[in-house]
């Protein structure tokens, strides 16, 4: 059983409201206001202001107890639900009006290699039950990409180049929601990426086909595995949209002392870290594969190491996270070559250009001086997670 941290839910593992003090100081209170009335009601003198006082404590303490229970109702109601709301078609209108267009101009064929990259890193596919529900309701698959706000421009392109098919919702104020839940828009889908998935997502892919032809008399064969060369098109650039990392490490220098045993000296590193789970939760096939596969590509070494937080259910690989860390500047500059080429669409394509900044002046040595080496902290305070 895993015990999540108050601040997410609570502090049991079933639904128990934490300890309270106010049901028994609210029984004291009555136990003294009825013992007070009845003894005020015999005649004893001085008992009408401890009746008073009683019925305060009463009302002080119900008080107190109702705001408990409000707080608590909140905070569960809140772990639990997701306020959702659509996002506007005039918002939508007005990001597309401001697309960059010479940013967002990738080929249909280049698009359907991107997007099948980003379902295998970022999407999710929902297959409904297959038969009559009780109201009659006709229930489609649903196609799902989950990312922060920023995002939002990307997937408003990807919605443009399928056609304006799917609906968005911001989920808390800061998560975008981009659904695909109409028969066209998912045949359409099917349609772009089809044969260009590589990972065993592909076989969520073929059960989202099989759904569609068997309740729909449509005739779409199923998917086959990619095995193209990754240089040659855009679907390791969807891959690294959501997983992929571009890391700066700045060492200052420590002289040798009683901790330090060695002097440390000034130097600055680049590193792109890619990670995914070494079992895929929907299918639970192995990642191993792709991921190295993607380690030739990339010329590196594959790691893996454990998640944090201990063994789940389903054995013992299943915290186990697969890992790429290209850290040699030649590999790098074969990284960078590569994302040129097929260029990042989202909020990661500003990170990468500032990576791309960096290593330029490591190239020129200016990372050695003073004022670069200021220039280049700077450019790390808003990349990333830090980025605004």
């Amino acid at each position: 059983m895993v015990y999540t941290p108050k601040s997410n839910f609570q502090n049991h593992p079933f639904h128990l409201v934490s300890p309270s003090p106010w049901p028994l100081y609210t029984s004291i209170s009555l136990f003294i206001l009825t013992t007070s009335t009845v003894l005020f009601m015999h005649g004893f003198n001085l008992f009408e202001y401890l009746i008073f006082i009683s019925i305060i404590n009463v009302i002080y303490s119900m008080g107190l107890w109702f705001r408990d229970i409000i707080s608590e109702g909140t905070k569960i109601l809140s772990s639990f639900l997701f306020i959702a709301k659509a996002i506007s078609t005039e918002v939508i209108k007005k990001i597309i009006s401001n697309i960059d267009n010479n940013k967002f101009n990738l080929s249909k064929d280049q698009f359907g290699y991107y997007l099948a990259g980003l379902l295998e890193s970022d999407g999710h596919i929902s297959l409904p039950f297959m038969g009559n529900t009780t109201l009659n309701r006709v229930l489609n698959p649903r196609i799902v990409f989950t990312s922060h706000k920023n995002n939002i421009e990307l997937y408003v392109y990807i919605q443009k180049m399928l056609g304006g098919v799917g609906r968005f919702q911001l989920v808390n104020n800061n998560i975008i929601r981009y659904i695909i839940g109409d028969i066209k828009g998912i045949t359409l889908f099917i349609n772009t990426v089809h044969n260009k998935l590589r990972t065993p997502k592909n076989e969520s892919f073929n059960k989202l086909i099989g759904f569609m032809n068997k309740k729909y008399n449509l005739i779409i064969p199923l998917s086959n595995l990619d095995k193209s060369n990754f240089s040659e098109n855009s679907w390791f650039t969807g891959f690294t949209e959501a997983d992929g990392h571009f890391g700066v490490k700045i060492v200052d220098f420590k002289p040798k002392s009683d901790i330090h045993k060695r002097s440390v000296s000034n130097s600055v590193s680049l590193k792109f870290r890619l990670d995914q789970r070494f079992i895929d939760k929907v299918t639970s096939l192995f990642m191993f594969n792709i991921m190295e596969k993607l380690s030739i590509f990339l010329s590196c070494k594959l790691s893996t190491y454990k998640t944090p937080h201990g063994q789940r259910a389903g054995g013992p690989d299943n915290n186990k996270v697969l890992s790429l860390n290209v850290t040699s500047i030649g590999n790098i500059k074969f990284i960078i070559d590569y994302f040129n080429k097929f260029p990042l669409l989202g909020i990661k394509y500003k990170d990468f250009k500032d990576w791309e900044i960096i290593y330029g002046m490591i190239i020129s040595k200016e990372h050695l001086t003073e004022n670069g080496r200021s220039k280049i902290k700077l450019i790390q305070s808003n990349m990333n997670s830090r980025r605004k």
